[in-house]
């Protein structure tokens, strides 16, 4: 941010080898983390008092390492390093690039802070800096109306959703007397039946408060995930720079909601009915955006209720869990699994788009077509990225979303698992609608008839780095 507009190359390089650092950090990190014999533990490796409110119950800010978070560190990083790599190209003409590097890398910053937290006040700190970043990056044009107009409305949306979760947050900490995820997982709803809590109108068992508690944090992350009816602000995100709306894609904001389930899990698991609610919510999105997908001529629409559908997948998965009084872990593991995958092919998808508008100069695919022959390395890695997304073996999509649809059968949600299997076949129809209409058949645009297309090496070096992981990390 100090080095400013006019020092814009200075400013993309340091960005780019923080953002380096970190992921040589978290990489060093998850390695020694999964070769030791510590790897399945929970380990909080810094604790420090933040807030102490009144009696026992006090905010902390800490550092959680296990499993979850050390996977979301590596992905995190890594997509905020390709994406960095990738903006020293496509922001290469801007007069604004010293400030997009500088928030890019708050964003990146916030994200972190919101994965490896040990609990619920801690990460809703964070989870407002995911909200503020993704206004100020969706607004980045701020000459445009369209683009403020789109972040207002991703901010406003999103805003009201965590007032839920925040009401959540509070009444849950009351009843419970702790903020803290391994308190909260490990609760049972017997301790609490015969407590009483007065919620000024009405006098409430203690165990039905924490399930109201339990959704209302839900709602905060139905929102940040854009899940149905508060899906609108994501398309119209896509106002913002194109590296913009692949971080959000595939790493961050809409994660974060995923996350959020996925941290609570045993919490959500013991309060009535919450895993269907999310199952339903999920179930219901993935097949809507998936239908929504297939009627686009704007390329990066097409990408984002294309996210949205992936989205519905790893949520449903999660509220899948529950056979009737038994919990099933098959759900959770291949959610947190499909985050993984999902974040490589989803991000050079992106990036992909991104690079062929500033070839073009356009969004719509109308305008597209015989794009195949000018950039060679683009086409191969979109078609293994649509590949991996269309859950074709044995590309990564695949062992995620095969994972997630068994888990859907095993549970005997057989109605979620026949809409699972329908929005499978949608996603494979609408991802190669996209290839061959972008890639296929005559030039349709004056500046591919004339040959001016080509591939810019910033910004086809992360596309090509991208591909690898969204070829093997099934």
């Amino acid at each position: 941010l100090f080095l400013g507009n006019k020092c814009a190359k200075a400013a993309a390089i340091f960005a780019v080898l923080c953002n380096g650092l970190a992921f040589a950090a978290a990489g060093t990190l998850a390695f020694h983390y999964f070769s030791s014999d510590f790897a399945p533990q929970k380990a909080i490796l810094f604790d420090h008092t933040f807030i102490p409110f009144v009696g026992d119950l006090v905010a902390r800010i800490g550092m959680l390492v296990d499993p979850l978070s050390v996977m979301m560190l590596v992905v995190v990083t890594f997509i905020s390093f390709m994406v960095n790599i990738y903006s020293i190209g496509y922001m290469r003409e801007d007069r604004a690039a010293g400030r997009f590097f500088a928030l890019l890398s708050l964003f990146s910053f916030s994200m972190l802070g919101l994965v490896i937290a040990t609990n619920l006040f801690q990460m809703f700190i964070f989870w407002e800096l995911v909200g503020v970043s993704s206004y100020l990056l969706i607004g980045f044009w701020y000459h445009k109306p369209s683009a403020v107009s789109a972040s207002k409305q991703a901010f406003i949306l999103t805003r009201f959703a965590d007032s839920f979760f925040l009401l959540g947050i509070v009444l849950v900490s009351y009843v419970v007397g702790s903020f803290d995820f391994s308190t909260l997982n490990s609760l049972s709803l017997i301790d609490f039946q015969k407590q009483f809590i007065n919620l000024g109108l009405v006098t409430i068992p203690k165990s039905e408060a924490l399930v109201l508690g339990s959704i209302l944090i839900f709602t905060g992350g139905w929102g940040k995930s854009a899940m149905f009816p508060m899906h609108i602000w994501l398309p119209n995100a896509m106002e913002g720079p194109t590296p913009i709306s692949s971080i959000i894609h595939s790493a961050t904001m809409v994660v974060a909601g995923v996350y959020l389930v996925a941290r609570l899990f045993p919490f959500f698991a013991i309060c009535d009915n919450a895993l269907t609610l999310i199952m339903w919510v999920g179930a219901f999105t993935m097949v809507f955006a998936a239908v929504i997908a297939c009627t686009q001529k704007d390329i990066k629409r097409i990408l984002a209720y294309s996210t949205l559908s992936q989205l519905g997948y790893m949520m449903f998965a999660l509220g899948a869990c529950k056979i009737g009084q038994v919990v099933a872990v098959t759900g959770w593991t291949a959610s947190t699994f499909h985050i993984f995958t999902h974040a490589f092919f989803k991000c050079s998808l992106f990036l992909i788009a991104g690079s062929l508008i500033h070839q073009v100069g356009t969004n719509d695919l109308d305008a597209m077509g015989g794009l195949g022959k000018k950039m060679k390395l683009t086409y191969a890695c979109t078609l293994i990225s649509i590949l991996a997304i269309s859950g074709i073996p044995p590309f990564s999509g695949f062992f995620s979303k095969d994972e997630i649809i068994l888990a859907a059968f095993q549970g005997h949600h057989y109605v979620v698992f026949g809409l699972a299997l329908l929005t499978s076949g949608l996603t494979t129809f609408y991802m190669f609608r996209l290839f061959f209409l972008a890639f296929h058949g005559e030039p349709r645009h004056e500046g591919v008839k004339a040959g001016h297309v080509h591939e810019d090496f910033a910004m086809t070096l992360p596309i090509a780095i991208l591909a690898i992981p969204a070829f093997l990390s099934g």
